[in-house]
């Protein structure tokens, strides 16, 4: 009897709550007869209710609470209204039914009885009774569709596959039933209904009528199992291509097969006239189809690390810096759109907007053509010129000289006893002002004297500021030691500097700049006369020149307002102009060059297989040693003291450690006595005096070593070590893994580049982050051994994802497989697909990390507790604890089923990952058939294809940067002093500037290669596009051009790049 009674329940409970609640508050008659009838009928069924509660769990009940509390107060508005809504049931009746046909009310008894699957007499008679009061309490029927219609939307916002048509015609049929008792059983009931409200929706037999949905499970224990099972799943695989991938296979060259609503639709959230795709591709040179996918990529949250290694086919193989400037020019598209967004609406409240101001507001495509159509309605200060003539009066004035200068008299506009127009003189005056503020707006009159400027020579000249020439005089005088005195001589190349504008150095600009900030330098843009001259004839007699005769004293007024419009407005507006294109471009390459510099200093080769000393050299404190082990594990830290008179003792206590420790490297930092301490090693050296070692020492740019000593990572890493003991532990590992050491230092202290202080602090930070991601994504990093600060610069991660990654690594051991990053908290599907190519599974490190965590381990290993573990209620079906070996490849996991086809292809297996005999059949297979053949029967792209033969035949713990250059080590030393003038040399490059490249050849010093002895035919071919020429890390062959001792200073000539 409970399974039946519970199964009419389910159907009755949604509007059984609304009614009840009404008829609670409400003193009608006729429903107090009603309650009296039914109080013995409807009593016990609230225990099905409370059943279903107690198998909910206590997470239910606070969504039960929040219901309670908002329902009472709804039904109460519309009372006054009951006898006007029966008229409203026929009409709401329909509306409910739309994408089915009629119910019927008996199918609901029907139902019932099919549910129940026995006869009862107490249920029969309640059916008829329900079926009774649906004919005959029609007043109050129609009240409850009105209570439940605002309400129904707000169930259904989570899940809109609910049918509302079930839910809206069981509360119609059932409405009218009304007890004291039963509403309190009601309003259980609903609550129920709430929480059990998705699984109700997910089940789409009940739109049938065949009853198959709860009523088939009339048990309230097995509820939740239906929740759980219409629940959409979240698990993603990469079986498949991602849903918005654009497809390629049939296209030729890898040019994409899309629709061209990516354009459309930027175009119409950016709403400008203009096609952005068409404008992106003008700007960057680059094709319109390659922008648009491009666009799509970028708009569907993809990382360029990813797009440049697994979307190269949609990209026509572009480098991510190609990619990076087109994402930059986007940018500048998107903050037009903004911008001219913003003056429209401002516009519009002022009542000005026309639609031809907002169709050429709409036309610009930079932010310089909104400038000049914007000026003429911008609103300038309350005291300029123009404004105090314009709020006179005089505006028809000047207007009129414009257009009737005829019928113009200007004694009529006098006024003796207003200020401003009390003569003649006042009067002529204002209308110049005003003249000449409409000139310098005018967006023709600014195009054409921009023409002029072109075709003229406008050079920029920079000169010593008689601020600091006072400056210097006065400390001169006084003799003041105390006083910081101005260093001019370091800008005595720009003390009288002057060039043209289209000519000038990136470099100049920027130390032009840095002179001016610091009061060094006064700064001038020199436009020739020529100009003014033909822009006053060209105003005078063509843009402005008056409808008609005007009287001289008039053409005055007007000559006057051209000269004064370009000596006051339009030459300080070009300049300001000039100067900020020469900035922003002079930023730009400092900023590439930076990029430039830090790929390659990333990327250098690392020392792998033996142990190192880093030596962090000092004076007093003396030098800071740390000795590390293979994997970079700390074993003796330890200070000597070799420049204070104990070099013996120092040097027999040094023996004593490398022999101990077998250490035959040394990193010595290029800091303060530098060139002592490597003297005092190579002596030791040439001695013999290591033996039966064999030692040789490099020399490593330490800069940043010292900030990241005191910095939160560092105190975290090694929280026990002195400071300037973790100097030498830093400048030791930058020679065993560069690229781990260096992320952990901000790009801006490593070193590269110049003039860092003078660019945008939030560009360079946006360039050299996403390079930091680069490197650390196309190298890979061992996912159970890399820290959390490398983890945090791959593809797809940020400092909250790898927090969670290094929890779940320490809660429950090494990941077995990628598929295990599912699990991690916070790690969805996109973060998996941008991230998981990037990441790899080394067996060697998971079997030694499983070792040492074995006790930890113990519940992260079994498949079934694995997969089990649901922090975020993630669907992790089909995640296992079995090791795959491409999981040690750069082949991305949605490419694993064709990788698999591809071993069955040649006959392979995937245990033989990185093995030679699978290489030698793999290339064989490539050699027989074409690539693009191979990848047409495998249903991919060659691009793809290609990168699962490179995963399957690279050996075993590849790394990309063995290509690259290793640090030098070196046994002996040279002085500065033993430069001769023709001498040949090999050296490193340490950095690279606008200007040159900086090579350390040995002697303590580097010297500088100008860039104007970087040439071409010098270059390997591979460094000869765009301006890479030399980068830090590369070893060159240099010829001595000049040593200037007193200044320490070498001029090299570069003979060519050593490989």
């Amino acid at each position: 009897m409970m399974q039946q009674t519970s199964g009419m329940i389910r159907r009755a409970r949604p509007k059984t709550c609304y009614k009840e609640k009404t008829t609670d508050e409400d003193s009608d008659e006729q429903s107090q007869e009603q309650e009296s009838k039914e109080e013995e009928e409807w009593k016990p069924k609230p225990a099905a209710p409370k059943r279903q509660r107690k198998a909910d769990g206590t997470a239910k009940e606070p969504a039960e609470k929040k219901t309670t509390v908002k329902k009472p107060a709804k039904p109460k508005e519309p009372k006054p209204k009951a006898t006007q809504k029966p008229t409203e049931k026929k009409p709401r009746a329909p509306r409910g039914k739309k994408t089915e046909p009629p119910v019927p009310p008996e199918v609901i008894g029907g139902t019932e009885e099919r549910g129940d699957g026995t006869t009862d007499t107490a249920a029969s008679e309640m059916a008829l009774k329900v079926k009774e009061e649906l004919k005959e309490p029609k007043p109050k029927a129609p009240r409850k569709p009105t209570e439940k219609k605002p309400r129904a939307p707000r169930g259904k916002k989570k899940e809109p596959s609910v049918p509302a048509e079930v839910i809206r015609g069981t509360e119609e049929r059932e409405g009218c039933v009304t007890d004291t008792a039963a509403t309190e059983m009601a309003l259980k009931i609903k609550e129920e209904r709430l929480s059990f409200g998705v699984p109700m929706g997910g089940s789409h037999n009940d739109v049938d009528g065949t009853g198959s949905g709860p009523s088939q499970n009339p048990s309230s224990a097995q509820q939740p199992k239906l929740v759980k099972k219409e629940e959409p799943e979240d698990d993603f695989t990469f079986d498949e291509p991602v849903t918005k991938k654009l497809k390629t296979s049939d296209a030729p060259q890898g040019k994409p097969v899309r629709h061209p609503k990516a354009g459309q639709d930027l175009k119409y959230d950016l709403q400008m006239n203009w096609n952005p795709i068409e404008v992106l591709s003008e700007i960057t040179q680059v094709e319109q189809w390659v922008c648009a996918n491009i666009v799509q990529l970028f708009q569907e949250e993809n990382t360029i690390p990813f797009i440049v290694r697994y979307r190269k086919e949609l990209i026509n193989h572009m480098d991510a810096d190609a990619v990076r400037e087109v994402q930059l020019a986007l940018e500048e598209l998107c903050t037009v759109s903004r911008k001219s967004q913003s003056i429209r609406q401002t516009l519009k409240k002022e009542g000005v907007l026309t639609a031809e101001l907002e169709e050429a507001l709409k036309n610009c495509r930079n932010t310089d053509e909104l400038e000049d159509v914007y000026a003429p309605y911008k609103k300038g200060s309350k005291l300029s010129k123009a404004r105090r003539a314009k709020q006179l009066g005089l505006e028809p004035t000047a207007l009129a000289l414009l257009q009737d200068p005829q019928a113009l008299d200007l004694r009529a506009w006098v006024n003796p006893s207003t200020e401003g127009v009390s003569t003649l003189e006042e009067v002529a005056t204002g209308v110049e002002q005003i003249l000449a503020d409409m000139i310098a707006k005018d967006k023709e009159t600014l195009t054409f004297v921009r023409s002029l400027c072109d075709r003229s020579c406008v050079t920029l000249h920079s000169a010593v500021s008689k601020t600091a020439l006072k400056e210097q005089a006065q400390q001169q005088q006084k003799a003041d030691k105390s006083a910081k005195p101005k260093d001019i001589d370091k800008f005595r190349l720009y003390s009288d500097f002057t060039c043209n504008i289209q000519r000038i150095q990136h470099h100049q600009i920027l130390a032009i700049n840095r002179g001016e900030n610091l009061k060094i330098l006064t700064v001038k843009v020199n436009v020739p006369d020529r100009v003014k001259s033909e822009f006053c004839r060209w105003c005078v007699n063509v843009r402005w020149r008056p409808k008609g005769y005007a009287r001289e004293e008039l053409m005055k007024i007007l000559r006057d307002a051209v000269e004064d419009s370009y000596k006051r407005l339009i030459l300080p507006l070009l300049c300001r102009a000039y100067r900020t294109s020469l900035t922003a471009s002079a930023e730009k390459e400092s900023i590439a060059m930076f990029v430039r510099n830090l790929r390659q200093r990333l990327l250098v080769c690392p020392v792998r297989g033996c142990a190192i000393m880093g030596v962090d050299p000092g004076y007093r404190h003396g030098c800071k040693l740390a000795i590390l082990s293979p994997t970079g594990q700390i074993l003796h830290t330890d200070v000597v003291y070799l420049h204070q008179g104990g070099g013996a003792r120092e040097a027999d206590k040094l023996r004593h450690l490398m022999i101990k420790y077998s250490c035959q490297k040394i990193a010595i930092g290029n800091g303060t006595a530098c060139r002592e301490t490597e003297e005092f090693f190579a002596g030791l050296i040439a001695r013999k005096f290591f033996q039966p070692l064999d030692i040789s020492y490099c020399i490593v740019n330490e800069a940043g070593a010292s900030i990241y000593s005191v910095s939160p990572e560092a105190v975290k890493e090694m929280p026990d070590l002195d400071p300037n003991l973790r100097s030498a532990v830093s400048i030791g590992r930058r020679v065993q893994d560069p690229l781990a050491e260096l992320v952990k230092i901000d790009p801006k202290h490593i070193g590269i580049g110049t003039y860092q202080h003078d660019v945008s602090q939030t560009s360079l930070k946006a360039a050299l982050d996403g390079v930091v991601e680069e490197c650390v994504s196309f190298v890979g990093v061992d996912i159970n051994i890399c820290s959390e600060t490398l983890m945090r610069h791959v593809a797809g991660l940020n400092a909250g994802r790898a927090r969670s990654i290094a929890e779940w690594r320490e809660k429950n051991g090494p990941f077995v497989n990628r598929e295990q990053l599912k699990l991690v908290k916070g790690l969805g599907p996109k973060s998996f697909q941008q991230c998981a190519g990037f990441i790899r599974i080394n067996p060697e490190t998971f079997q030694s990390c499983r070792s040492d965590s074995a006790e930890v381990d113990q519940t992260a290993v079994p498949s079934g507790k694995v997969a089990g573990k649901k922090s975020k209620g993630k669907g992790v079906a089909g995640v296992t604890a079995q090791p795959n070996p491409l999981d040690q490849t750069c082949i991305h996991p949605e490419s694993y089923s064709i990788a698999m086809k591809f071993l069955a292809l040649v006959e392979g297996r995937v245990e033989e990952t990185g093995r030679p005999e699978l290489k030698q059949r793999v290339e064989a297979c490539v050699q027989r058939s074409s690539l693009e053949a191979l990848a047409g029967t495998l249903g991919t792209t060659p691009e793809t294809l290609q990168l699962i033969v490179d995963g399957l035949t690279q050996p075993s713990g590849f790394d990309i940067r063995q290509n690259f250059e290793q640090a030098d080590f070196k046994r002996g030393v040279v002085s500065m002093s033993d430069l001769r003038v023709g001498a040949v040399l090999t050296g490193r490059v340490e950095n690279t500037a606008l200007f040159g490249s900086f090579v350390d050849i040995g002697v303590g010093q580097s010297g500088l290669i100008h860039k104007s002895h970087i040439t071409a035919a010098k270059l390997p071919e591979d460094r000869r596009r765009r301006s890479l020429a030399l980068g830090p890390g590369e070893r060159v062959e240099v010829r001595v051009l000049s040593v200037d001792r007193q200044r320490g200073r070498i001029g090299l000539d570069l003979i060519r790049v050593l490989r």
